[in-house]
């Protein structure tokens, strides 16, 4: 049963892949880490956010949709950024493309329920 944002499954990955970009920013080169890492740090931290702001507002049905819609394109964000990362030579290959997988697959989940969500 879902009593709270933190029951979601879209919450507790986009929570850990913020948890996982913002541990790994100061891995960044130092000339990057106030310009590519602040776009990180925050596109990162905005998909829980906006889950959870929309999961307070979801009895509106446009402002749920409109948070989640947020959280979508702070996923896309995120993979425009991390591929700068990974093409510019500053973080690992495998470790980039691990991560937009992870963003791509969350962008689908968070499509799903904003499409269906008086059904979860």
């Amino acid at each position: 049963m879902i009593k709270s944002f933190r029951d979601l499954e879209v919450y507790k990955e986009a929570y850990e892949l913020a948890l996982t970009v913002n541990r790994n920013v100061n891995k960044l080169p130092l000339f990057e880490r106030n310009d590519l890492g602040l776009q990180l740090r925050k596109a990162s931290k905005s998909v829980p956010a906006n889950i959870a702001e929309g999961w307070a507002k979801r009895r509106f049905d446009k402002q749920f949709k409109l948070h989640l819609d947020s959280a979508i394109g702070s996923c896309n964000e995120m993979e425009v950024h991390i591929s700068l990362a990974r093409d510019l030579v500053f973080w690992e290959k495998n470790f980039c493309n691990d991560l937009i997988n992870r963003y791509l697959l969350l962008g689908g989940k968070l499509t799903n329920l904003r499409n269906n969500w008086k059904t979860f």
